[in-house]
């Protein structure tokens, strides 16, 4: 059996990620975008079907063994080495001209997110890490730089975002959302992949959210730790396996679910 290490795994993801830049930035603001409405009544367009052909593609032929887990096409194979694909993440921005999406990809041993890459074309940036290999961010035209969070030590000082107060509405949890903004010195609504970013490049201090399922975590958690920040489910659970998310930049984690825990 061959072995590959997490270098070589994020290689390959960044390479997938490239492959699907080119998709899907062709078909952004395209005039023809086929939208249709999925059972869970969210939108997917034909640019998440084809970037998620094109990861799943590459993966099979790198990768044949391992396991695969995609929004659009479900899970496929049996190993303790699962890749977890979000092809667009902010379908409802792609699809409105919005540039905040991009395409998450993961690899996760045992369950555990190791490799994660984001790639925003609209927005000319892409996010990676590995495990023990720090994490970095490239703008178009850039040198690769590495990112860190920020040294916040306090609530009142934290600028955070919830992302959407609806999520939070619809997980009973509304009344939390707003006791969190007052007691910050800064709340927005930056929504998806981005504001996890940005709390990695040390833009933010906080992001939190419900209603999320692993692919909509599982790229996010190596960039967020590698960066030295702590990303849990709302009620401190490892992993992108429960539902909510609470990044944070370390520092501030334990009273953050503090907090969230008393109201």
């Amino acid at each position: 059996m061959t072995e590959y290490t997490l270098a070589d795994d994020l290689s390959l993801a960044l390479a997938l990620a490239g492959d699907a830049d080119l998709i899907s930035l062709d078909r952004f603001t395209a005039l023809d975008l086929e939208v249709t409405t999925k059972p869970d009544r969210t939108p997917v367009t034909d640019a998440d079907k084809a970037v998620e052909r094109s990861i799943r593609a590459g993966i099979a032929a790198a990768r044949p063994g391992d396991s695969i887990l995609g929004e659009e096409y479900g899970e496929a194979g049996d190993s303790s080495r699962q890749w977890i694909i979000d092809p667009i993440d902010g379908t409802s921005n792609f699809l409105r001209g919005v540039p905040i999406w991009g395409t998450l990809i993961s690899l996760a041993v045992d369950g555990v997110p190791q490799v994660g890459v984001v790639s925003s074309p609209a927005l000319g940036k892409r996010w990676w890490a590995a495990t023990g290999h720090g994490a970095f961010a490239q703008a178009h035209g850039e040198e690769p730089q590495r990112i860190g969070v920020s040294k916040v030590t306090s609530l009142d000082a934290a600028s955070i975002s919830y992302n959407s107060l609806s999520g939070w509405d619809e997980a009973g949890r509304l009344d939390a959302a707003v006791a969190l903004t007052r007691a910050t010195w800064r709340s927005r609504a930056i929504g998806d992949m981005w504001a996890y970013m940005l709390l990695a490049e040390g833009a933010l201090d906080v992001v939190s959210e419900f209603d999320l399922k692993p692919y909509d975590m599982a790229a996010l958690i190596p960039i967020v730790r590698e960066a030295g920040g702590e990303f849990t489910s709302v009620a401190g659970e490892p992993g992108p396996w429960h539902g909510s998310a609470l990044a944070t930049n370390g520092i501030l984690h334990d009273e953050v679910l503090s907090f969230l825990r008393a109201h």
